[in-house]
C-alpha cells in the first residue's frame, strides 16, 4: 500500500473512532434548564413583580380574545425585558401559570392568575398595548408600568353604553342590507338587535350563564320577527327572515372562531378545546332559541320563508361592500374601537367582503373557499396593521370578519331543523361550520405571513442582564 493510501486509511479509522466515541457516550443536555442566571440571582420580590405584571398583560389578552400563541409571547417578551429570560409561562382556557427558574442558586418562584372574563373594550386593549411597548423599549421600570395598566384597566369605557348597542344595531342593519334586504328590513333588524342588547345587559346583570342568555336571545329574535310578520308590519317584497339572519349573526360574532382556530393551529390543544367547547355550548343555546322561537311562531303566524340566494349585479356589489365596511365598523365601535380603529375595520371589511363576492359571483368558487380566501386577506390587513402601529391586530381581525360569519346559512339550517327536517337542518349548519373553520384557518395563514420574528423561547435560556434596584 502507497504511503497516500496510509495516511487515508488512518483518517478513516480516526473519523470511525470519533464517531462510534460520540455515539456511545452521552453529550451536553439539549435544554440546560438550571444554568446560572446572570451574575445577581433575582429575588422573590423582584421576580414576583415582574410576573404579576406579565400575568395582568396577559389576562386582558386573553379575556380580549388574543391567540394563547400571541398572548404567550408577548408575556415572554415582558419578562425577558424585565430581567427575566428564563420563564415558562401555561395558559389554558381559564388561568394562566408563570415560572421563573433562577437556577442552581435559588429555588424557582411559580405563580397562577385565574382568567376572569369581561366585556370587550378595544381602546382598553389599545393602552395595554402601549404599556407593552414602553416595557420593552425601556421606557419605563415594572413599578411604572403596573401602575400605567391598572389605570388602562380600571378606566371607564371611552363611550357612553348606548354607542355600544348603537353599534350592535347598526352590525345587524347593515348585514341585513348584505342579505339583499331593504329599508324596513334594515330598521327591523335595528330595533329588534338593539332591544336585545338591552335585555341581555339586564340578565348579564343577574348572573344569567351566557347559553341561557342565547336561547333567550334566540327566541326573542326570531319570535319578534314572526310577530311582526304576522302583524303586516313587512310590506310584500320585502324579505323578514333576513331579520332573523342579520340578528344570528350579531350573536355569533362574539364567538372567538378566529383564536379558536389559532390555538389549534400553533399547538395549543387544551385552550382550543376549551374555547371550541364554548363556541358549540353558546351555538346549541342559540340554535334551542332559534328553533324555539319558530315553533311557538308558527302556531300564531304563517311560516316564515328562508330567504333564497343571495342578490347579484354591479350595482348591487358596491352596495354591498358599502354594507361590509359598515358591518365592521359596527362590530369595532360596539367594542368601543377609537375612531382611527374604525376607519382601518371599515377597510378591512370591504376588502373581504370585496374578496369574496368577486370569488362567488365572478369566479363561481364556492362559499367555503371563497371564505377562507377573504379571511387570509383580513389576516394580511391584520400583520400589515401590526407593523404600522396604531391599531390593535385584535381589532381588524375581529372586525373584518364580521361581514363573512356564516348567520345566514345558520339561519338555514335552524329553520330547516325545526320546519322541514334533520337531514337536511344538518347538512346546512355542516356548511356553516365549514365556514366557520375556513375564516378560523385563512385569518390564522394571513397574519402568519405578515408576523414579524421575534426569537424568544423559554426552551433556550441565556444569561440575563445584572439587575438594578427595584
Amino acid at each position: 500500500m502507497t504511503d497516500d493510501g496510509v495516511r487515508f486509511s488512518r483518517r478513516v479509522r480516526s473519523k470511525l473512532r470519533r464517531e462510534a466515541h460520540d455515539l456511545l457516550h452521552a453529550g451536553p443536555p439539549s435544554v440546560q434548564l438550571m444554568w446560572p442566571i446572570g451574575p445577581q440571582v433575582p429575588d422573590d420580590a423582584r421576580v414576583q413583580e415582574v410576573l404579576d405584571l406579565c400575568m395582568r398583560i396577559g389576562e386582558v389578552l386573553l379575556s380580549s380574545g388574543e391567540s394563547v400563541d400571541e398572548t404567550t409571547s408577548v408575556m415572554l417578551r415582558i419578562a425577558a425585558a424585565s430581567g427575566l429570560s428564563a420563564v415558562d409561562v401555561d395558559v389554558t382556557f381559564t388561568s394562566i401559570t408563570m415560572c421563573c427558574h433562577r437556577g442552581m442558586a435559588a429555588s424557582p418562584v411559580t405563580s397562577m392568575r385565574l382568567v376572569q372574563y369581561r366585556s370587550l373594550d378595544l381602546t382598553r386593549l389599545l393602552a395595554v398595548g402601549r404599556v407593552i411597548d414602553q416595557v420593552e423599549a425601556g421606557d419605563v421600570d415594572v413599578r411604572a408600568a403596573a401602575t400605567e395598566l391598572s389605570e388602562a384597566v380600571n378606566s371607564r369605557h371611552p363611550y357612553p353604553r348606548w354607542v355600544a348597542t348603537v353599534g350592535g344595531a347598526g352590525l345587524a342593519a347593515s348585514i341585513a342590507f348584505l342579505l339583499g334586504g331593504g329599508l324596513v328590513t334594515g330598521l327591523a333588524a335595528f330595533g329588534v338587535t338593539a332591544s336585545l342588547d338591552r335585555i341581555g345587559r339586564l340578565l348579564n346583570r343577574r348572573g344569567l350563564p351566557p347559553f341561557f342568555q342565547q336561547i333567550v336571545g334566540g327566541a326573542l329574535a326570531t319570535g319578534t320577527t314572526v310577530a311582526l310578520f304576522g302583524l303586516g308590519a313587512f310590506p310584500p317584497g320585502t324579505r323578514p327572515s333576513l331579520v332573523i339572519a342579520a340578528t344570528i349573526t350579531v350573536l355569533l360574532s362574539g364567538l372567538s372562531l378566529v383564536s379558536t382556530g389559532q390555538d389549534a393551529i400553533t399547538g395549543y390543544y387544551v385552550t382550543s378545546a376549551g374555547r371550541a367547547m364554548e363556541i358549540v355550548l353558546l351555538s346549541a343555546g342559540l340554535l334551542v332559541g332559534v328553533v324555539l322561537g319558530l315553533r311557538v311562531g308558527l302556531e300564531f303566524a304563517p311560516p316564515l320563508e328562508v330567504a333564497g340566494e343571495l342578490p347579484v349585479g354591479v350595482g348591487r356589489f358596491g352596495l354591498s361592500m358599502l354594507a361590509g365596511a359598515t358591518a365592521a365598523a359596527s362590530y369595532a365601535l360596539a367594542g368601543y374601537a377609537p375612531v382611527r380603529s374604525l376607519v382601518a375595520a371599515a377597510l378591512t371589511g370591504a376588502a373581504a367582503w370585496g374578496t369574496y363576492g368577486v370569488l362567488v359571483q365572478v369566479a363561481g368558487v364556492g362559499p367555503v373557499p371563497s371564505t377562507g380566501a377573504a379571511a387570509i386577506v383580513i389576516g394580511l390587513a391584520s400583520g400589515m396593521f401590526r407593523r404600522g402601529g396604531g391599531v390593535p391586530p385584535l381589532v381588524v381581525s375581529l372586525a373584518g370578519i364580521t361581514p363573512l360569519v356564516p348567520g345566514f346559512s345558520a339561519y338555514r339550517g335552524f329553520y330547516q331543523l325545526a320546519v322541514e327536517g334533520v337531514a337536511d337542518g344538518l347538512v346546512t349548519i355542516t356548511l356553516a361550520l365549514a365556514i366557520g373553520l375556513a375564516l378560523a384557518a385563512g385569518v390564522s395563514f394571513g397574519d402568519y405571513l405578515t408576523r414579524p420574528n421575534r426569537n424568544v423561547s423559554p426552551s433556550t435560556p441565556s444569561p440575563a442582564p445584572e439587575l438594578g434596584p427595584a
